[in-house]
């Protein structure tokens, strides 16, 4: 076995990506994911994961949801790398990126990270795409509204742009809630296993489900218990916040500039896809239902999302 055969079997190890090696393999090999940390400011810290090819096209930033890491995107990172440079990084409250105590971990607060991390790392936004899911999507719309200019697309799905409460599930709008937040928060960590186990795949059938990787898996749980601050408490003062950011933003609509997609999972179960509809038909953004697919189209059908970012780049 070559040096460089080795090389990748490690990589793919390290991200827990299957890898099939043919004989072409030490010719044409897949681009090695690198992850490290991004300082952003004097308490946060981003880690962040960059696959490229030697002379990538454009780039890609993937924003993850929750109760995700940057891990989400292993699949369909692979798949672009081989044309482009692709970012990811975990948001601050999740995977090993910082949490500190005085961070707002809203929307908003979110916006200023994302908008800070693409000047830290350099991208280029001219030959930016962003794809954003779940709590990724608002804040890359908020960051939008502010700079107009900051990518040359934004693909969003599978979140609540409008506090639209019959569109979202009864948990996520009892978030939002002062009354019932805390009591939500805490039923989320009493229940961390089994919203790790079976977050991604509710609503789907049994021939729909699907697994994620054992490394995925477990950079999640770690990424859950990473210091005194949970995932879930990262996630419900995201909520708190949350409908004050919605209505910043349906209030600011029109000064969203940047060219938009949405994409959604025909059977999300946590957010209703008549909201992706609501916001594509105000925003004239092309609509794209995925059937059979639920809230986490990345993770179900990783090359199908790859070939909706790669549209985008087109």
């Amino acid at each position: 076995m070559t040096a460089l055969i080795a090389g990748l079997i490690a990589a793919a190890f390290v991200l827990g990506v299957p890898i099939a090696l043919p004989a072409a393999a030490a010719a044409a090999p897949a681009p090695t994911a690198v992850i490290d940390y991004l300082p952003i400011n004097d308490e946060i810290s981003l880690r962040r994961m960059i696959q490229s090819p030697p002379n990538p096209k454009a780039t890609v930033l993937l924003l993850h949801g929750f109760p995700e890491t940057l891990y989400a995107w292993q699949a369909v990172s692979a798949n672009l790398s081989r044309d482009y440079e692709v970012h990811a990084f975990d948001w601050p409250g999740f995977g090993l990126s910082s949490r500190p105590t005085g961070f707002g971990y809203a929307p908003r607060d979110y916006a200023h990270i994302l908008r800070a991390y693409i000047g830290k790392a350099g991208i280029d936004r001219s030959r930016l795409v962003i794809y954003a899911t779940d709590i990724g999507a608002l804040p890359a719309l908020l960051a939008a509204i502010d700079d107009p200019e900051i990518a040359r697309r934004i693909i969003v799905g599978d979140f609540a742009p409008f506090d639209r409460p019959k569109f979202m599930q009864d948990r996520l709008e009892a978030l939002k809630s002062p009354e019932t937040n805390e009591q939500i928060r805490s039923a989320f960590n009493e229940a961390s296993e089994e919203i790790l186990a079976n977050a991604m795949r509710r609503g789907l059938s049994i021939e729909e489900q699907f697994e994620v990787s054992p490394a995925y898996r477990a950079d999640m749980e770690a990424g859950w218990f990473n210091g005194s601050m949970t995932s879930a408490d990262a996630f419900a003062r995201y909520y708190s916040a949350f409908t004050r950011d919605q209505q910043r933003f349906e209030a600011n609509l029109a000064q969203l500039k940047t060219p938009v997609s949405v994409v959604w999972g025909d059977k999300d179960i946590y957010i209703d896809k008549a909201m992706g509809a609501e916001f594509a038909e105000r925003t004239d953004a092309p609509f794209f239902v995925l059937p059979g697919i639920g809230h986490y189209p990345h993770l179900q059908d990783p090359s199908r999302t790859a070939t909706e970012i790669r549209a985008a780049l087109r």
